[in-house]
């Protein structure tokens, strides 16, 4: 395992992997890491979208699961607001600006920190929060317009420090009125 992870780590480093439809690929070693947010508005059906795991999101999952790197205290999903596309090379210091996280109490949610991640332990290649999603109670004065979401490990709104695992950008703005709830559930996957 050891040896995989050192792999896994050089071919990151190298480059040397295909950003795939299904997700981040890695060729030499038949690898793949896929992950997608779950999302629905007052209850109403669960859309799910795929997403990005950026490079600083594949060393993180590597480095914490094979490495010496210690677990951090929580995960934490975030909304956003921008145009911008996830991209490989986005980072945690780089998210808040880069997607336009929604940082405001009064035209956002009522979270003073951004939603835990709460997964359910596996026997399988995935995990996820379905069974306890995270949730969110909208403010706004007239609608709010959230385009995506992102994993990060640190809580604080608009926070720069931890790393960015994951982020989607939906096909489609997500449209909230005041006092709509909105939940978010994540499936994290590797297969080989």
């Amino acid at each position: 395992m050891s040896n995989l992870r050192n792999e896994l780590a050089l071919a990151l480093d190298r480059e040397q992997y295909d950003l795939t439809d299904d997700g981040v690929y890695f060729p030499r070693h038949g690898v793949l890491a896929a992950g997608e947010y779950f999302d629905r508005i007052n209850g109403g059906e669960w859309q799910r979208t795929k997403n990005l795991i950026p490079t600083e999101g594949l060393a993180h999952i590597l480095n914490v699961a094979m490495g010496s790197t210690a677990k951090p205290a929580g995960y934490f999903l975030a909304l956003f607001s921008g145009a911008a596309a996830p991209a490989a090379n986005w980072t945690a210091a780089s998210f808040a600006a880069a997607a336009s996280e929604i940082v405001s109490l009064t035209e956002g949610y009522t979270n003073a920190t951004r939603p835990a991640w709460t997964p359910a332990n596996t026997s399988t290649g995935s995990i996820d929060n379905m069974a306890s999603v995270a949730s969110v109670t909208i403010a706004t004065s007239s609608q709010l317009n959230v385009t995506g979401a992102a994993m990060l490990t640190n809580s604080t709104r608009g926070g720069t420090t931890g790393v960015l695992v994951s982020a989607t950008k939906y096909a489609a703005a997500r449209v909230f009125q005041s006092g709509d709830t909105y939940e978010v559930g994540y499936r994290l996957s590797l297969t080989v």
